[in-house]
């Protein structure tokens, strides 16, 4: 096998880690360019070609990351992860691809927003990829030990974010399903039994899409306001199509002539629907498109829909 393929043998890992320890599906994408480019050059043969690339492909990582932190505390309104479309994700190892979603989940991916960029690198490649902790120290620049206290703060981190009950597949599936029929006919009393009492709604525009001032709170104002998106978009010839986002029930909608919009993921546990999180910053819809709507154009369509049929 020679250095192409065995590199596009392991691209699958090689995006899995640098999608985890960025939130960023470009960013990722070119960690992993970056990564060839000097697996390419480089004039030894590793003993091991999984650990040398896994090891640059963090490094790199970490380097992004760093500089990132400083563009997301300037960043206008919540921040989310890019979204993944993961049941047509061409990065997906479908072997594991059941067994990755949970540390592919927005709220996953929140909580790793804790962490320090070491801290993060360590954790996704202990905890998610199960990598000894020679190879990790390798890959980070740290000694055994220093990883070892790495994993352990890192895991106590995300274990006290992390909700106490796990939803199966199948019912978040379900769930999910009767949410968006309910959403589609703008059935409030339908909506507001399959949210929790405490229910958040939240958008992530980044200045750059209109977007709600305030995440929006309760079973009872958060159903009244997904129905009251429904007719006008419908107006304008906006459809919603189901997806799995993040491996998390979602969808992808797109404006009459298919071009995205806006990711909707829920989060679902314990049998109700917990945050609805929409990312509509058109500049992470990209990789979705292949083309991304106007936000602020299709905003004042559905805006004269709503004025003209109230």
């Amino acid at each position: 096998m020679n250095r192409t393929e065995e590199f596009e043998e392991l691209r699958p890992l090689l995006f899995a880690i640098a999608y985890r320890i960025l939130g960023s599906v470009s960013e990722a994408e070119d960690a992993v360019q970056e990564s060839w480019l000097r697996w390419a050059a480089s004039p030894t043969q590793p003993a091991s070609t999984k650990a040398f690339l896994s090891a640059v492909v963090t490094r790199v990582s970490i380097d992004v990351l760093r500089s990132a932190r400083v563009r997301r505390e300037e960043y206008v309104g919540p921040w989310f992860p890019e979204p993944l479309l993961t049941d047509t994700d061409p990065y997906q190892d479908p072997e594991r691809s059941a067994e990755l979603a949970d540390s592919l989940s927005m709220s996953a991916l929140l909580l790793l927003e804790r962490l320090t960029p070491l801290e993060r690198a360590v954790f996704v490649l202990r905890e998610v990829f199960g990598f000894g902790f020679p190879d990790i120290a390798s890959a980070v620049g740290r000694s055994d030990a220093a990883c070892r206290q790495l994993a352990v703060r890192a895991r106590r981190h995300m274990d006290e974010g992390r909700p106490r009950f796990e939803a199966d597949r199948q019912e978040r599936e379900k769930l999910a399903e009767r949410f968006f029929d309910a959403f589609r006919d703008g059935d409030v009393d339908g909506l507001r039994e399959l949210l929790a009492a405490d229910v958040q709604m939240v958008g992530d525009g980044g200045g750059k899409a209109p977007q709600w001032a305030n995440p929006i709170n309760g079973a009872d104002k958060v159903a009244r306001v997904l129905a009251s998106f429904v007719h006008p978009l419908h107006r304008i010839g906006v459809v919603v199509e189901p997806h799995e986002v993040n491996g998390q029930p979602g969808a992808i909608f797109r404006d009459a002539a298919g071009k995205v919009f806006n990711a909707l993921v829920l989060d679902v546990l314990d049998g109700q629907i917990q945050a609805i999180r929409s990312v509509i910053n058109p500049d992470k819809l990209a990789h979705v498109g292949p083309v991304v709507a106007d936000p602020w154009a299709l905003a004042r369509a559905a805006q004269k829909a709503r004025r003209e049929n109230p």
